[in-house]
């Protein structure tokens, strides 16, 4: 990298459910501050279940989307309901609408990567030029470079330095802001 920081980061370095873990406390501790729209995932609670996929919180609220079908004990069938996924991505998209300062977003998987699940959600927030923090599910994670294009960081699963990623983007867009209000006025 060349040493700008990247609006858009990954975490990785640790099991899934440790890194959902993780981002749920850092979406309700940035509450504090900030206006924090997305998803985090949850699990189903279901024993001998091959998929884990369960439902996605939406950060601000208790509202929870089912994100799985019930194949039964024993299974060998991924059971991630698509459906789910994008009632839960549109509930992001009314948050991003309504304003927010970061969007975390559960994960990008492989729903995602064929343009499903929470999509509209990645986009939508990539488009805005939103500060984006997430995961990506090693399977697609040239899905994943292709869709940004290779523009983003990767970080540790650990709260600081997720923190201080956070705190440079946020000052970034905050100078940013401040030029572009400084600029005067073009008069006709």
């Amino acid at each position: 990298m060349d040493g700008s920081i990247e609006r858009i980061a990954v975490v990785e370095g640790a099991p899934g459910p440790v890194i959902q873990e993780l981002f749920g406390a850092l979406a309700e501790r940035w509450s504090a501050a900030l206006r924090v729209a997305g998803l985090v995932a949850e699990g189903h609670g279901l024993a001998d279940r091959k998929c884990t996929a369960g439902y996605l919180r939406r950060i601000g609220g208790q509202e929870r989307f089912s994100i799985f079908e019930d194949l039964g004990p024993g299974s060998t069938a991924c059971h991630v309901d698509a459906g789910g996924a994008a009632t839960a991505a549109q509930a992001v998209l009314q948050d991003i609408a309504a304003g927010c300062d970061v969007v975390l977003l559960s994960k990008f998987g492989k729903l995602e990567a064929a343009g499903k699940g929470l999509w509209n959600a990645f986009t939508a927030t990539t488009e805005a030029r939103i500060p984006l923090l997430t995961s990506v599910s090693p399977t697609v994670a040239k899905a994943w470079e292709n869709f940004t294009g290779r523009r983003f960081e990767t970080l540790a699963a650990d709260h600081t330095v997720i923190d201080a990623w956070l705190g440079k983007v946020c000052r970034r867009a905050g100078a940013r802001q401040r030029r572009t209000l400084q600029r005067p006025f073009a008069t006709g």
